[in-house]
């Protein structure tokens, strides 16, 4: 069984690694010190199971565990914790145990069984009941076996291209598999739809002009190039930017 830890307390890390020692039949194939590192880290080695801390920088273990929920195939999430009150909130997010601080060896030998006998269709099971659990602060974009996670605040807009979205970032761009109508229902508060394949960063939105040709276009802060407001989105932007 691979095994992978991730705690930003290193004295935490180095105390799993030292109960699975005495464990048969497992192997640690990484530590991170973040929710996004130990999502960016499961991708890189596929482990069958995740020893997750919920208090941590970047990202949290629960809202980690819905990105790794939706890898191919999902590992199992064990939370690992010192909190006892998250304990419906990581069910909720996916976890097939949780276990408080400081883990003892008898339960952390129970949750790693556990997780050893459920089969992947169940663990599939766990990971679609958690899609709806928590909101993200990241995107996640996967291409030919990598992940990539963007955080929210820097996406300057997201287009719709065929059966993918492309989100423009401070970074660069990336192509996920959310659609456009899915992303607007989740994330509602902090983007604003200007065309029917289109919506940008509330934050962003500088100004609405109308070029010689008649056309509507948004100007972004941080994005060169002008987009194209439809005529059907242009009275609820001007009220919104009334509202900026």
């Amino acid at each position: 069984m691979r095994i992978l830890i991730a705690d930003d307390e290193p004295l935490a890390r180095q105390r799993l690694r030292d109960l699975l020692a005495g464990v048969d039949g497992v192997e640690v194939v990484g530590e991170a010190a973040d929710g996004r590192a130990a999502c960016e880290m499961a991708t890189e080695r596929a482990p069958d199971v995740v020893l997750l801390d919920i208090a941590m920088p970047v990202m949290d273990g629960l809202e980690a565990a819905l990105h790794l929920s939706g890898q191919t195939p999902a590992p199992a999430v064990v939370f690992c914790t010192a909190y006892d009150e998250h304990a419906l909130a990581a069910f909720e997010a996916g976890a097939v145990d949780y276990l408080l601080k400081p883990v003892r060896a008898e339960r952390l030998r129970e949750a790693l069984a556990r997780a050893r006998r459920l089969a992947p269709s169940e663990l599939d099971r766990l990971g679609r009941a958690a899609g709806g659990a928590r909101r993200r602060s990241h995107l996640c974009a996967r291409l030919r076996g990598t992940m990539r996670l963007i955080p929210l605040d820097e996406v300057r807009y997201l287009q719709a291209d065929e059966k993918y979205v492309v989100v423009h970032h401070a970074r660069g761009e990336d192509l996920i598999e959310d659609s456009l109508k899915s992303l607007e229902a989740e994330f509602g508060d902090r983007f604003l739809r200007i065309h029917r394949n289109c919506l940008v960063a509330a934050d962003e939105l500088v100004e609405l002009c109308r070029g010689p040709d008649g056309q509507a276009r948004a100007r972004l802060r941080s994005v060169p190039e002008l987009l194209d407001v439809s005529r059907r989105c242009l009275p609820r932007l001007r009220r919104k930017l009334l509202d900026l």
